[in-house]
């Protein structure tokens, strides 16, 4: 899979996703991270790209052409190589607090892209002439403003990365963690088997796998419930799960 990230600060994206899981699978050929500075597509002799906003307000905007230069150098490259025709079925995402938030679910469709543009914005935004013309998707990580669309990229990149093939070394934890069935990750453990006089669960230590499954299946119910009941409210549960959770919450309730 390979990333296209606008950016004016190349830098801070390429030293962030050089590293770790990421880096590796870049090494190997498995993903492509391209961060391209906006800034190159200035037309002025001191690559500014910001202007002040028409009707005034605090702060500057980056303007449409030089985004919209650098969009389309990437967008040859793509159709380039993938022989298509349209830049605007290239998938090209702008990082915004305006835009949808970003989860699990939109991470496993972007994951389905060969070629995934995101661009990033900082000041007080992008002029909104250019966005109209290139974004295909309005993203958030959140409902907080941060000073640039870098780090949300930088977060997309990794959690998308996850789920192309190879990525992990086990591909099987890219299905199995959390938010998988809008369930959060069951608790896990390692050696040694007690630690601060704490014992690891022994139907972990049973070797019966179908009891170790149905365990973790249950303790992720519990947890997404205690951590996270707006998930549970979209979680598919089995008519069996829902009668053994019902009798868990009664139970509790009862030592509260």
């Amino acid at each position: 899979m390979n990333f296209h990230i606008l950016t004016l600060f190349p830098e801070m994206v390429s030293n962030g996703l050089n590293t770790s899981i990421i880096g590796r699978a870049v090494n190997a050929g498995l993903l492509s991270i391209e961060a391209v500075n906006i800034r190159d597509y200035a037309f002025n002799k001191h690559q500014s790209v910001d202007d002040y906003p028409y009707g005034g307000g605090a702060g500057m905007l980056m303007q449409a052409e030089p985004v919209y230069l650098a969009h389309e150098a990437v967008a040859k490259k793509i159709l380039g190589r993938t022989g298509g025709t349209d830049s605007r079925r290239i998938r090209t995402v702008y990082l915004s607090p305006q835009g949808s938030v970003f989860d699990q679910k939109m991470a496993e469709d972007l994951a389905q892209e060969e070629d995934l543009i995101l661009l990033c914005g900082h000041y007080e935004g992008i002029d909104e002439r250019v966005l109209e013309e290139v974004v295909t998707d309005f993203v958030s990580i959140g409902d907080y403003v941060l000073t640039g669309g870098e780090l949300p990229a930088m977060v997309m990149v990794d959690a998308i990365s996850r789920l192309v093939p190879g990525v992990l070394h086990n591909d099987v934890s890219a299905e199995f963690e959390s938010f998988q069935d809008n369930l959060l990750e069951y608790p896990q453990y390692s050696r040694p088997e007690e630690w601060h006089g704490k014992k690891v669960p022994p139907v972990l230590l049973s070797g019966h796998h179908a009891n170790i499954e149905k365990w973790r299946r249950e303790q992720s119910i519990i947890r997404t419930y205690e951590r996270r009941p707006d998930l549970l409210e979209r979680c598919e549960l089995t008519d069996k799960e829902k009668k053994w959770f019902r009798k868990w919450l009664e139970e509790n309730m009862k030592c509260q």
